[in-house]
């Protein structure tokens, strides 16, 4: 499994349309969530992508502080429903991690996280750290990674 890392500038015009698709397709139409994709942080993020047979099959985007937090972030974290329970998601967040840890020598990483993924997050070495608060309609916490020195 390869994974792509790409600075927006970087990106094709097919890879872009193919991010905002399954993001919509995700986000939007399965989640049933009405809610502009679009906010404008997209420019100043990495984009981690995965292909599998020339189909884009799992993304998420790494943001420096400042961005979408004050500490380093990852968002929009999807994975194809086809690929769901592969490992697939566990490693491109391993991926994730370990980019902003390496190249942006990072000491901590706070997400939004929907409600549901508490345990897929925690696994990961997050931990709560906010109440429960609705973000588009859906259920998220809070959660931050802080890196052992």
């Amino acid at each position: 499994m390869k994974f792509t890392f790409k600075h927006f500038s970087e990106l094709t015009t097919e890879e872009l349309y193919e991010i905002l698709k399954l993001r919509s397709e995700i986000f939007v139409v399965e989640q049933n969530c009405v809610y502009n994709d679009m906010d404008g942080h997209d420019k100043q993020a990495v984009h981690l992508f995965v292909k599998k047979n020339e189909e884009l099959v799992a993304y998420s985007r790494l943001l420096k502080p400042g961005s979408r937090f004050h500490d380093y972030s990852i968002g929009r974290v999807v994975v194809k429903e086809t690929e769901r329970g592969t490992g697939l998601g566990i490693e491109m967040m391993k991926a994730a991690k370990q980019y902003i840890l390496e190249e942006w020598k990072a000491d901590k990483i706070k997400i939004s996280a929907q409600k549901y993924l508490q345990k897929f997050y925690e696994d990961l070495g997050f931990v709560v750290i906010t109440e429960e608060y609705l973000e588009d309609g859906i259920p998220h916490f809070g959660m931050l990674l802080e890196f052992t020195k």
